[in-house]
C-alpha cells in the first residue's frame, strides 16, 4: 500500500538526518571538539570555500533563518567564521571560514572520504545511491509543490 510506504519514508528521512548528526557529532567528540555542535558543523561545512550572506546560507542548507543566524553568532563568538559586512551593500552580512573554521572542514571533509571507502564494502552500490538520491528529488519536489499549493488553499479558504 502506498500510504504506509509514504509514512515509511518519511520516518526513515527523519531518522538517517538524526542518525546523521550522532555521526557528526561522534566525530566532534573523537577529535576533542567541543565549542561547536553537530548542526553548526554542518552549516560550517555548507559554507566550505564560499563567501556568502546568511540568506545565501539558508537557501544552501534549507536551514531556518533564525536557527542559521543563531548559530552564525555562535561560530563567530568561538572563532569557527568571519562575519563582515557586504561592501556593496551594508545592509548584507557575508560570511566565510576562519583557519579554526577551516581546519574543521577539512576534518570533516576526511570524515566524508573514509565513509566513501567504507561504504564501497557494502552492498551499496553507486546505482543503489543514485536511484536513491533520484526518488529523494521526486519526494523533495513533490513536498515543495504541496507546500505551494497549501498557501494557495489558505488564500482560497479566505475568500
Amino acid at each position: 500500500m502506498l500510504s504506509n510506504a509514504y509514512h515509511d519514508s518519511i520516518q526513515l528521512i527523519e531518522r538517517l538526518h538524526r542518525r546523521f548528526l550522532d555521526v557528526v557529532k561522534a566525530e566532534l567528540d573523537r577529535q576533542g571538539i567541543q565549542d561547536i555542535n553537530n548542526i553548526q558543523a554542518m552549516i560550517l561545512y555548507n559554507i566550505g570555500d564560499d563567501d556568502l550572506t546568511v540568506g545565501e546560507l539558508t537557501l544552501r542548507g534549507y536551514y531556518m533563518g533564525s536557527n542559521v543566524s543563531y548559530n552564525v553568532k555562535k561560530m563567530v563568538e568561538n572563532d569557527y567564521i568571519i562575519q563582515e559586512r557586504s561592501v556593496h551593500d551594508k545592509r548584507s552580512v557575508r560570511v566565510r571560514l576562519s583557519e579554526k573554521g577551516r581546519k574543521l572542514f577539512v576534518s570533516l571533509e576526511k570524515m566524508y572520504q573514509k565513509h566513501e571507502e567504507l561504504i564501497r564494502t557494502t552492498d551499496l552500490s553507486r546505482e543503489k545511491l543514485e536511484m536513491l538520491n533520484g526518488a529523494l528529488k521526486l519526494l523533495e519536489r513533490f513536498w515543495a509543490s504541496q507546500s505551494a499549493f497549501a498557501g494557495l488553499d489558505t488564500l482560497d479558504e479566505e475568500f
